[in-house]
């Protein structure tokens, strides 16, 4: 949404619509998904992430827009090969589909950000196969706090992007993992 705020061009605008759908979208089959597997998934950002934010609140104009496209474009780069790897190693049918639908979304938001023509692909590479400075604490999100509502994203009014239909995967596709507490 800092990208619909702020952005000056109409290409983080439009990459900005992107990202709310297609991480709505995700939001929703991951919280289906997750109870299912026994996950519990995390109600804040990563203190890196929550740096990323910082930043581009602190920024304005060609500077926002930049930055919003590089760190964009860095972050889900970053995650495309995780995606792929999970997807190419798991027996799990709702784990399949969950990366399946998060592969084309992680590649459609990579897409729309080089789009905006913005990205410097040398730096954006360089920090996408570059450990970050941090320690691994800032990079994960911590666990939720008990008893705080769950945060949870709202799809936009003319969506495009849809959760993954999980009704069927659970029951009975092969690999699906059974429900917690059940005996396959």
């Amino acid at each position: 949404r800092i990208g619909l705020r702020k952005g000056a061009s109409e290409g983080v605008r439009t990459a900005s619509r992107h990202l709310i759908d297609g991480h709505a979208a995700l939001d929703t089959t991951c919280r289906k998904i997750a109870p299912m597997l026994d996950i519990t998934l995390p109600d804040v950002a990563s203190p890196q992430q929550q740096g990323f934010v910082r930043q581009l609140e602190a920024e304005s104009g060609r500077r926002f827009d930049t930055d919003f496209a590089n760190i964009l474009r860095m972050t889900h780069g970053s995650i495309f090969n995780t995606i792929a790897k999970i997807r190419s190693t798991t027996k799990n049918a709702l784990v399949r589909a969950l990366a399946d639908q998060a592969n084309d979304t992680v590649l459609d938001h990579i897409t729309v950000m080089e789009k905006t023509g913005l990205v410097d692909f040398d730096q954006t590479l360089f920090q996408q196969t570059t450990p970050p400075k941090l320690p691994d604490s800032d990079l994960t999100p911590p666990p939720p706090s008990a008893g705080r509502p769950q945060v949870v994203l709202t799809p936009p009014p003319t969506a495009t992007a849809t959760p993954v239909d999980i009704d069927g995967i659970a029951g009975g596709t092969p690999g699906a993992a059974p429900a917690p507490g059940r005996t396959p």
